[in-house]
């Protein structure tokens, strides 16, 4: 069987839990077909170099494949289709890598790092729908 890796792009929009979701139907679908998916990342919503369906932010998640080209296909037949994704790309790969791919190493070492310059025993952010109260009024 040939060994892919399929990256593919969805709306910024979309929540974290649909974008298992279509990960979850696209693997359903390579299976179906006769493949295999090995290692499944998310990579979390990342900025775009340029808008993309009025999109500047997406999130991105990465597919290793084995299975025959008929359902890599089809898979991609219905990415197209979809509307949630953006972009997509399959690459013929000779071999799968083995641990963590190069971005979520670099998410790693980046975490490790401000961790390093921060400390641990540091207050965690704060989002701005969380500011505190005192119950005074102005």
């Amino acid at each position: 069987m040939a060994l892919y890796e399929h990256i593919f792009m969805a709306r910024q929009d979309v929540s974290a839990q649909a974008v298992e979701a279509l990960i979850e139907q696209f693997k359903g679908i390579v299976e179906t077909g006769g493949g295999k998916v090995g290692k499944v990342e998310y990579w979390g919503v990342k900025s775009l170099a340029y808008r993309i369906k009025k999109n500047r932010k997406a999130h991105y998640s990465l597919l290793n494949i084995s299975g025959p080209a008929a359902a890599v296909a089809e898979m991609e037949r219905q990415m197209r289709i979809n509307e949630d994704v953006l972009r997509f790309i399959t690459i013929r790969v000779e071999e799968h890598e083995e641990g963590p791919s190069a971005m979520l190493q670099k998410r790693e070492r980046d975490e490790r790092r401000d961790r390093e310059r921060f400390g641990d025993d540091r207050p965690p952010r704060r989002r701005d729908d969380e500011v505190e109260t005192t119950g005074e009024e102005f």
